[in-house]
């Protein structure tokens, strides 16, 4: 197996050498794993041209190094956001950034890819690399019918494209580059399940490297072999998948936390220890003045004597607690508190029904005599590809349209992922306090155990980040007392913390829920009904969302298999003609 160091190519037939040793030694190399002045890349057999500086190319055993970095600072004004000691990442890397709203994410990753100079400390690249942007357009605005047709979009840019179709045009642009180090930012965000799980698939088959800053805990687990934490500004890094960092936090924060209280009880024995040995010294009698000479002598040496050790105990018990490793108090993680404020129970059998919907815009067809029907205490989940109709449903049941029937007593907690119920010219408290039946000290309560504490309440709503505005939302939908939820992704904008505090709470709820959502892991552990838009009518499925998947995964089977036979019946029949 060959082994190289640094090294600066001169020429063509250096890299070759290399692509064979690499070839011989089983790495495979992808189209752009150097970069050389004005003509090569790797490859035996075929060449690449580049315009990039020379590669600094360093392989350590059968790692490919393609980005490190050292002693890494940002801040901005007084607040550190970064603060990472040293990273390297290698081909193969699949790592996961994670950390709560506002915590610093984009701003390593910009750091990372040479987007934004760090304060202090540096940055290596050794290849070229992409960089998917949650909300800048695309760089690239045309893309190969091949790459459009893998992710399922147009082949040239358009602003009119959904939030989703923009990401996949995004990623589809990113892949065909080929670069073997990937950077993207949230590329899950406005995706449905199916482009997800496509997405899945690509990440999968990638050759490369990626760095992606994700809230989707199921493709966190799915795609990443490592995870990059941002709290407090400290970035550390954590082997395994998000399941794996999860696991390993919780046991870093029980850990933390038990040598904080050995440390506070051992100083305090330690403590005590000292004042009762010097209430001890302070006891020792003086000399009574009736002693004789000779005796008090004797009395005096002793008690000398005693208090000396004594005091020599108390120094010895000081210089112990000073030296105890000071353990400082973990720091108390801070997450939302939800509380639903339940209304007077339903009674009737059927919530909310759909009967011969019908719902055009223009000539695009989105229900034609579509039927539902929810029941009392039903949680279900509204599964259904991008623009194929569910926020649409939700405001017809809303706005009660023709051929939708809600219980009588109905009292609904809407949440709308447009969260047009917000005025942006209002406060958050002035908006929460809208339609409120509870006085403002318990409208405050609730707020600051949605993390929105103190002078918070006071910003105006347009300028808060997506996250603050989806925690006013739930405010406003939570001071009502509610029997009946209907939520179009909730948990959009929210940090891993707050969103499994939403899927806790869900979980308990045991009223009526009609939720969309592409969150497989809150669809899971909610849903017990999965109702999907399928050719513009409304089919649902009685059971989990796993159970839901197995049955889908079955009938596939089963068309594959009915299409083989079909395929070989056509093959036998014109069989038996050629030879007929």
């Amino acid at each position: 197996m060959a082994l190289f160091s640094v090294c600066h190519f001169i020429n063509c037939e250096w890299i070759v050498s290399i692509a064979a040793d690499a070839q011989e030694t089983g790495i495979n190399l992808p189209a752009s794993y150097g970069v050389f002045p004005t003509c090569f890349w790797f490859g035996r057999e075929n060449l690449y041209s580049s315009s990039y500086y020379p590669l600094q190319f360093l392989k350590e055993g059968v790692f490919i190094l393609l980005l490190e970095c050292g002693k890494i600072k940002k801040a901005f004004g007084d607040r550190l956001v970064v603060d990472l000691e040293g990273l390297r990442i290698y081909a193969g890397d699949r790592i996961g950034v994670v950390g709560a709203n506002g915590a610093g994410k984009t701003t390593l990753l910009n750091i990372l890819s040479q987007r934004l100079e760090p304060d202090e400390g540096w940055v290596k690249l050794y290849t070229k690399c992409a960089y998917v942007s949650q909300l800048a357009p695309a760089e690239k605005k045309r893309i190969s019918p091949e790459m459009a047709s893998k992710f399922g979009v147009a082949t040239v840019w358009s602003e009119t494209m959904s939030g989703g179709e923009k990401t996949r045009f995004k990623l589809a642009a990113s892949f065909e580059a080929d670069y073997p180090l990937l950077f993207a930012d949230e590329p899950t965000s406005n995706i449905d399940l199916e482009g997800i799980e496509l997405l899945e698939r690509r990440l999968s088959e990638f050759q490369g490297a990626f760095v992606i800053i994700s809230h989707d805990r199921d493709f966190l687990d799915q795609l990443c072999n490592r995870i990059l934490e941002v709290e407090d500004g400290k970035v550390q890094l954590y082997n395994g998948n998000y399941s794996a960092y999860s696991a390993q936090k919780a046991e870093e924060r029980a850990r933390a936390q038990f040598e904080y209280e050995r440390y506070l009880t051992e100083k305090k024995r330690l403590e005590r220890a000292a004042v009762a040995l010097r209430q001890k010294a302070r006891s020792i009698k003086k000399t009574p003045k009736r002693m004789g000479n000779s005796e008090a002598r004797l009395h005096k040496m002793g008690s000398q004597k005693g208090k000396a050790a004594l005091e020599r105990s108390v120094k010895s018990i000081e210089a112990r607690i000073r030296q105890l490793e000071i353990k400082e108090k973990p720091k108390k993680q801070e997450v939302l508190k939800l509380d639903i404020q339940e209304g007077k129970r339903l009674y009737s059998k059927v919530v909310i029904e759909g009967r011969n919907l019908n719902k055009s815009y223009g000539d695009l067809v989105i229900f034609e005599d579509a039927e539902f029907v929810i029941t009392n205490g039903a949680k279900v989940a509204l599964l259904g590809p991008n623009g194929s109709g569910k926020t649409t449903l939700l405001k017809m049941i809303m706005n009660r349209e023709d051929g939708i029937r809600i219980a009588p007593g109905a009292e609904i907690g809407y949440f709308s992922q447009e969260m047009e119920i917000l005025d942006e010219n209002l406060t958050i408290l002035e908006n929460v306090m809208a339609e409120s039946r509870y006085e403002e000290s318990f409208a405050r309560t609730l707020l600051a155990r949605l993390l929105l504490k103190r002078e918070d309440v006071f910003k105006p709503v347009g300028v808060l980040s997506g996250g603050e505005r989806v925690k006013v939302s739930f405010a406003k939908m939570l001071l009502k007392d509610l029997n009946l939820l209907i939520l179009d992704e909730p948990t959009n904008y929210l940090d891993l913390n707050s969103l499994e505090v939403v899927e806790e709470v869900l979980g308990e709820y045991d009223q009526t829920l009609l939720l969309v959502s592409h969150d497989r892991r809150l669809i899971s552990a909610v849903a017990d009904q999965i109702m999907t838009i399928e050719d513009h009518k409304i089919k649902t499925f009685h059971g989990t969302y796993e159970e839901f998947l197995a049955q889908k995964d079955a009938a596939a089977g089963q068309k594959g298999e009915e299409e083989i036979q079909a395929q070989i019946s056509l093959l036998e029949n014109r069989l038996a003609e050629i030879v007929g």
